[in-house]
């Protein structure tokens, strides 16, 4: 039985690659720095959980001891650059050096769309800088650097934006129209072609078997689903598939640049997660949607689904006939 050690297990993402992974027969190994923060994977049979800091080059390489292949699904949207620099670019280089010296054979990485690891620095927010030179520090410390030949394989996969239950895009922008009687839009024009998460997981799992089985090599596929959408667009239908004023939703209006960035800037400030960053209208100023130039879920055998017949299945309100208001009702 092949043993897969994966790191952010314990995300969005995580959850449902851990789940392929056990029911693909893989023994499964997820990293935390503290057990009860990946309870939502470790009633998986046979899935190990591991109390590890991954920032530490040492702990990942015991970590990894006896793996046949690593994913990385670690990853911010939001952060100052050093926070962006730990994360995407430091962290993908112990990566490579702790599967060099723990024999792994194949590496899954989880980048994004729009990354382009050849010209880094011509990325326009610090978000796909990182990201674009995260790739490059895993691609050349793997081996892989001016053509040579590395001796562990390199799968990077670039999904655009993933939508599926308990997301945190499309059930923020649900949420913000049950409260705000109108919705104010920056980036509104930006493109995107949301991939659903169970593809997502589907194009990893199918790369790590595709990888395992076959000579170490570097391969890049971009992860988008069936049709581009704008970001008002999608803002839209979020109000609509959650019954915001019965499938009408809020009037949304999109703000010009300098409004944008007053937006981006005070929902910086507010306190926990923020909706939107300066950093992500940077990132919006480049369309969020394949290019079409590398492989995409076709060459893993999976059909992309679309958002129209995915959405309404977690965004759509419980009818009060079903949940525990359900019973009241139907006891009164």
């Amino acid at each position: 039985m092949k043993q897969v050690l994966v790191l952010g297990g314990s995300g969005f993402v995580g959850g449902h690659v851990c789940e392929k992974l056990v029911r693909a027969g893989y023994r499964v190994s997820v990293t935390t720095r503290k057990a009860v923060h990946a309870r939502c994977v470790m009633h998986l049979p046979g899935l190990t959980v591991l109390e590890c800091n991954i920032h530490d080059e040492a702990a990942l390489a015991r970590a990894m001891v006896g793996m046949h292949g690593v994913i990385n699904l670690v990853a911010i949207l939001h952060g100052s650059p050093p926070a962006f620099v730990h994360v995407h670019q430091d962290l993908p280089a112990k990566i490579a050096r702790a599967c060099v010296r723990s024999g792994v054979r194949h590496v899954v990485h989880i980048s994004a769309l729009g990354v382009d690891s050849a010209q880094p620095q011509a990325a326009p927010s610090n978000y796909l800088r990182s990201k674009a030179l995260g790739e490059k520090l895993l691609a050349d410390l793997l081996g892989w650097e001016h053509g040579g030949k590395g001796s562990c394989g390199l799968t990077v996969l670039r999904p655009s934006v993933i939508f599926g239950a308990n997301d945190k895009f499309l059930n923020v922008f649900a949420r913000l129209q049950a409260i705000f009687p109108v919705m104010p839009l920056a980036g509104a024009d930006a493109r995107f072609q949301p991939v659903w998460v169970q593809d997502v997981a589907s194009a990893v799992i199918s790369s790590l078997a595709h990888g395992l089985g076959q000579a170490p090599a570097v391969r890049v596929y971009e992860l988008a689903g069936p049709q581009v959408y704008t970001l008002r667009q999608l803002v839209q239908f979020a109000a609509r598939s959650s019954g915001i004023r019965q499938g009408l939703g809020r009037p949304v209006i999109g703000l010009p640049l300098w409004m944008g960035r007053i937006q981006a800037f005070v929902l910086g400030m507010m306190p926990g997660e923020p909706v939107m960053s300066q950093d992500n209208l940077d990132s919006m100023r480049l369309d969020n949607v394949a290019a079409g130039g590398l492989p995409g879920l076709e060459a893993l055998g999976i059909e992309a689904s679309s958002l129209e017949a995915i959405g309404p299945q977690y965004l759509f309100p419980k009818p009060a006939s079903q949940g525990l208001l359900g019973v009241r009702n139907r006891h009164r």
